[in-house]
């Protein structure tokens, strides 16, 4: 910005221009001492820019008060006159707008801020006990050649119940109180994440080895043993020559990566419809360790899990021949898991959002 422009302004004028001389002396001075003033302004502090505001740029200010003086300016003038006092004006913002760091900062004889002392202390948050072992899960089975698979939490019924060898009408469903969504009977909150399992098969060429990990939604009472919804973490391996021992030993290898070495196993039979033959899986009680207490209800064994060889049926469903390919299955809820491992005895606490029951695992 070119400070001294007022000057050069004024040496262009006459003395035999007498009548622009009369009123045009008195306002060239007046910037010129202004400008003076404000090149000289060096403010400290907000309430020292404040006040400079107010005198150059406020309402009543002297940029306003100096351009009421143009009516004094001949007509000839004005053009030059106008020009000196816009000048003026920007001096004047831009001196302003140069601190304008300084209206954010504390008032003189405020409270400031001493950077030397130690900074106030974040509290530490901490992973959900679910997602903590939902992890642990995922991290042993990675450990084995299992990929993570997810999908969608809304199913169709094809991939939900159907091609898991479960067709309409068939009892199988009623193992499991279904929410539908807008009373469609095509679409539901997935029942389990087996549903994963099926887009799986449908899109990806075999072998197949993968742990889906998700919610689950079923239409229960809510009690201190039983939820509306839950998790889940359910594998499958499908490839040449897989067979039942396989399984065992993958579901071996878990168990004592989970529980530890010394912890039992046992296999009892059972019934899913996607599996056949089909197991429940037991532990020894990690609490009494066998001898009884009211976590095991007094048999010193705890389910954890559900599994299986996969039924020829749900292979055929996705085009895979059962005589050429096998595969097994396994389901286990992630809230069982943890309430073994950490003693939980109320599912509804997962989702309370109780911070002292959170806090009790912090640095997991």
């Amino acid at each position: 910005m070119q400070l001294g422009y007022a000057s050069h302004i004024f040496q262009v004028f006459t003395l035999a221009d007498t009548q622009y001389l009369c009123g045009m002396p008195s306002l060239q001075e007046q910037i010129q001492v202004l400008e003076q003033e404000i090149n000289a302004f060096n403010p400290t502090d907000a309430n020292e820019l404040e006040q400079f505001r107010i005198k150059f740029l406020g309402t009543k200010g002297l940029v306003k008060q100096l351009s009421t003086e143009m009516k004094s300016v001949p007509p000839e003038g004005r053009r030059e006159a106008g020009l000196m006092l816009n000048n003026f004006k920007k001096l004047a913002e831009g001196k302003y707008e140069a601190f304008s760091q300084l209206k954010d900062a504390a008032p003189s004889g405020g409270p400031t801020v001493d950077i030397t002392l130690p900074g106030a202390s974040i509290p530490a948050g901490t992973r959900h006990p679910l997602k903590v072992v939902e992890n642990e899960i995922v991290s042993i089975f990675e450990r084995l050649g299992f990929s993570v698979a997810t999908g969608p939490e809304i199913e169709d019924d094809w991939h939900n119940f159907t091609s898991l060898n479960m067709p309409e009408h068939h009892t199988a469903r009623d193992m499991q109180d279904t929410f539908y969504v807008a009373q469609n009977p095509d679409w539901v909150l997935r029942t389990h994440t087996s549903s994963v399992q099926a887009r799986i098969l449908e899109t990806q060429p075999l072998p197949v080895r993968i742990i889906c990990p998700g919610r689950v939604y079923r239409n229960e009472t809510i009690s201190a043993r039983a939820h509306c919804f839950f998790h889940q973490c359910e594998g499958l391996y499908v490839d040449k020559n897989v067979s039942f021992a396989d399984l065992k030993q993958t579901l071996y290898y878990f168990v004592t990566e989970m529980f530890g070495t010394d912890t039992k196993v046992r296999f009892r039979p059972s019934y899913f419809p996607f599996t056949e033959p089909s197991a429940e899986m037991d532990i020894s009680c990690t609490v009494c360790s066998g001898s009884g207490c009211s976590l095991c209800k007094h048999t010193g064994w705890v389910e954890i899990l559900g599994c299986g060889m996969v039924h020829p049926n749900m292979l055929r469903n996705f085009g895979i021949d059962p005589d050429e390919y096998t595969g097994f299955a396994f389901g286990m809820g992630v809230e069982r898991i943890t309430q073994i491992k950490f003693q939980v005895n109320d599912l509804r606490l997962y989702s309370q959002n109780d911070v002292r029951f959170l806090k009790q695992f912090q640095g997991l």
